[in-house]
């Protein structure tokens, strides 16, 4: 990676050094967000609020309150989880409240209408279901979080935006998950992204894993090469997962992307991997075939009882997981 060359730009901030606000301050500038109409998207996976889980509300409502000043409508939405909706995941992390509170508005995209986007080339998607509230915004804002994933070895910014499909069967699309992923960075495009980086999660995330105290912030105008550079300060490689095959159809090489602020040397620190037990490996092969995914993860009963198999197994407890 280049330092202080053209290119896709990502900017690493110690949070101790700075204050949280200021960086939001200057991404907002950057992005040129006046009199938009922006779609937020938070990391709401888990329906309590958990640092380096779920995205901070507080930082949520300082951008808000930002995008507020600047004349934006600002509307914040997740989707249903699988095992949870997503209306009680914006009140138990405390997140609508922050939002409401600072001026913008909550959507559950699973209740809101959508739009068929149709894949013309040749591949196995053929199409995807997207809510018309994020099709119809001006602008995406993306705020991911530091994680690893115990099915895909890595979890940030274009992973976040997986969160943008409604419905809480999208699980069934696990088998393409690349591809899906390609298609929702190209056609989003977040304008601007900003990965809380003050606690990660190494092991077995996204939601599972141990908490790291990073203390950091990254910003960037390109959700990729932010997540590119994430995965290296986490020491992953990050052509061993889908980050590859994202940059290779986008065309996006390592030496594009420029830093500024603090080097990945100075805070690099290596994430425990996920520990792929069989439980891991099983969802891994069932994840690789669409039917026997449709066939195995048809209901929430099943899933429960998958869950429940697997906490068993590992000698989990409801309130460890």
């Amino acid at each position: 990676m280049r330092q202080g060359s053209i290119g896709k730009s990502v900017k690493i901030y110690r949070a101790n050094d700075t204050s949280i606000l200021d960086v939001l301050k200057e991404t907002v500038n950057n992005g040129k967000l006046e009199g938009k109409r922006v779609f937020v998207k938070p990391n709401l996976s888990h329906p309590q609020y958990l640092p380096g889980v779920v995205t901070d509300p507080v930082l949520t409502g300082e951008l808000i309150g930002l995008l507020r000043d600047r004349n934006c409508e600002v509307i914040v939405g997740e989707s249903d989880g699988f095992n949870y909706p997503c209306h009680a995941a914006f009140d138990k992390t405390g997140m609508r409240r922050a939002v409401e509170r600072a001026g913008g508005s909550v959507v559950n995209l699973s209740e809101d209408r959508v739009v068929e986007v149709k894949f013309k080339d040749c591949g196995s998607l053929k199409r995807l279901f997207l809510p018309k509230t994020v099709i119809d915004a001006d602008a995406v804002v993306d705020l991911p979080l530091m994680k690893t994933h115990e099915f895909m070895a890595y979890s940030g910014a274009i992973k976040n935006l997986f969160g943008c499909i409604p419905s809480n069967k999208r699980i069934f699309l696990h088998p393409y998950l690349p591809e899906v992923f390609f298609r929702l960075y190209t056609l989003l495009k977040p304008v601007v992204t900003v990965m809380d980086a003050r606690v990660g999660i190494e092991g077995n995330g996204p939601t599972k894993g141990k908490p790291v105290k990073m203390d950091l912030v990254l910003s960037s105008s390109d959700a990729l090469a932010l997540d590119i550079v994430a995965a290296k300060i986490m020491k992953l490689h990050w052509k061993d997962t889908y980050l590859n095959y994202i940059a290779r159809k986008t065309d996006l090489r390592e030496g594009d992307i420029t830093m500024e602020g603090v080097p990945v040397s100075a805070v690099a620190h290596r994430f425990e991997p996920p520990r792929i037990d069989l439980p891991v490996k099983a969802q891994i092969f069932i994840y690789k075939h669409e039917y026997l995914t449709k066939m195995l993860f048809c209901s929430l009963d099943i899933v429960k009882l998958f869950q429940k198999i697997t906490m068993t197994y590992r000698g989990e407890t409801a309130e460890e997981r």
